[in-house]
């Protein structure tokens, strides 16, 4: 990982390509990217402000999905608005400060997203293993810790890159054949010896994205196990109702994501291109996606938003 060539000149800006080779199509592809992020802003923030203004909604479950849309706007606001800039004013250049910023962003609530839905799956154990307990359980003194928990986190995880990239010096080369900055991505281009840069990027997968993922698994098994106790047919299909939407976030957020770095780790002749298409596809399906799914499978939800563009003619 030491290179010979090292001149002692750092690299302080540096040029995402966009697509490399698809450069024609820039135009088209960002039309699909940028409806994807009006929509992903647009249900987020209506799912929001439909949550908080409803009294009846401030229940852990919605108060949770609340956080999550919240991520999800500035998830998909840290990579999309520079894609967009890319693919419509060629404007490449981003300094060194900002492509560490972007992807500190960018890692930190990932990680936080990922940590809301392990809380998701702990709030479907509680209200269905323990239903007479629930709200004494999740107080919102309660779920305001666990909220602060789950960001402090991601912030104090990911906050030591920033001094392992800091301590780089970037001479091999300033352009990035990508749509956005990430870690080992930009630590490739250093002459240094990124070893520790992937370690502890290892590290922060396995005891953040991994470990969820485990606990979520621990979590379903367990509610599983507790449903098909249930006596009554309906109530076991009304407790498997109620996680049905939350296991379909699940889904998209992690599948995509899995499905990337298997494509990047044994799709050695897959073109660079569909690379990059897939790591945008899984930077904004979520965050588009997420308040669709709730919209369509969660009653309340369904409910509150019918009477909110389609009110009652009295």
């Amino acid at each position: 990982m030491t290179g010979s060539n090292h001149t002692g000149v750092s690299h302080m800006v540096f040029y995402l390509l966009g697509i490399p080779g698809r450069e024609d199509l820039h135009t088209w592809i960002s039309i699909p990217l940028f409806i994807s992020y009006v929509f992903a802003l647009l249900g987020n923030g209506l799912l929001i402000f439909i949550i908080l203004n409803k009294s009846r909604l401030h229940e852990p479950m919605y108060l949770f999905l609340s956080m999550l849309a919240g991520i999800d706007i500035v998830f998909a606001t840290t990579t999309q608005p520079k894609a967009l800039a890319i693919f419509w004013c060629n404007q490449r250049e981003i300094s060194l400060n900002g492509c560490i910023a972007q992807l500190y962003f960018q890692h930190s609530f990932f990680i936080s997203e990922s940590g809301i839905l392990l809380i998701m799956a702990l709030d479907r154990y509680v209200a269905i293993c323990y239903p007479l307990r629930y709200t004494t359980i999740l107080t919102h003194s309660i779920i305001g810790k666990i909220a602060a928990a789950v960001f402090t986190r991601a912030h104090c995880i990911i906050f030591p890159c920033i001094f392992l990239l800091k301590r780089l010096t970037f001479c091999r080369n300033n352009i990035l054949p990508h749509t956005f900055c990430e870690h080992i991505g930009l630590a490739k281009y250093a002459c240094d010896d990124i070893r520790v840069n992937i370690w502890y990027g290892f590290f922060v997968l396995m005891s953040t994205v991994i470990l969820d993922m485990v606990l979520i698994s621990a979590s379903y098994v367990l509610i599983l196990h507790a449903v098909f106790r249930i006596p009554s047919e309906e109530a076991r299909h009304k407790a498997l109702n109620t996680c049905g939407s939350h296991v379909c976030v699940i889904v998209l957020f992690y599948a995509p994501g899995i499905f990337s770095v298997l494509t990047q780790r044994f799709g050695r002749n897959i073109p660079l291109h569909v690379h990059i298409l897939l790591a945008n596809i899984t930077m904004i399906a979520p965050p588009m996606l997420n308040p669709i799914i709730y919209g369509v499978k969660t009653k309340q939800i369904r409910e509150q938003f019918l009477h909110l563009f389609f009110p009652k003619q009295k």
